[in-house]
């Protein structure tokens, strides 16, 4: 990627962190775009992406075999906590170099991963709770190559869905979500 991954993790943080402290208590069981989440686990999704991507900047053994329920007391604010802790996990140049131990990707995919993350599911929340969402242009513009070059493996993994249609005209965020299994629509 040619933008350090941190510059665009916090870009996407500016528009993904309002939206997850915008969602009331009563949207947590409402339906996302993203099929296998309601809000609540979603922002569960999030919240275990953000930390375990921490320790993957540093290299460490990240823990992905269970989803902790991180939707109780302060979590917007812990969300936001957390995010800032995942930037700057990531502005460390050492987190850029090699290959990641934990997932076996050079590491600038595996922070592509985290963007990836952040960027997509913030529109699901949005979407799913009522919210606008405009992604950062220089985000979605390093987000598609990483995800056209993901999606066959994600797809055979349940991490994408099919992808679904767009018109010939659409942007790129609108390509991006089709890619991922999204109907923009």
């Amino acid at each position: 990627m040619t933008t350090r991954i941190s510059e665009l993790l916090a870009a996407a943080a500016e528009r993904t962190v309002p939206v997850v402290q915008g969602i009331d208590d009563k949207q947590l069981f409402d339906a996302t775009p993203c099929t296998d989440f309601n809000v609540s686990d979603l922002v569960n999704h999030l919240f275990q992406v953000v930390t375990n991507f921490q320790v993957l900047a540093t290299k460490g053994a990240p823990d992905f075999s269970s989803a902790p329920d991180f939707v109780r007391a302060d979590w917007r604010e812990r969300f936001a906590i957390e995010t800032r802790t995942l930037i700057e996990a990531w502005s460390d140049p050492a987190a850029h170099e090699g290959n990641s131990p934990g997932m076996g990707f050079p590491q600038q995919v595996v922070g592509g991963m985290a963007l990836l993350d952040l960027t997509v599911h913030g529109w699901d929340l949005a979407q799913g709770t009522g919210q606008p969402y405009r992604p950062d242009d220089a985000a979605v513009a390093s987000l598609r190559p990483l995800a056209e070059q993901m999606a066959p493996k994600a797809r055979e993994m349940g991490v994408f869905a099919a992808m679904t249609a767009f018109p010939p005209d659409a942007d790129d965020f609108t390509r991006l979500l089709a890619l991922t299994g999204r109907k923009p629509d």
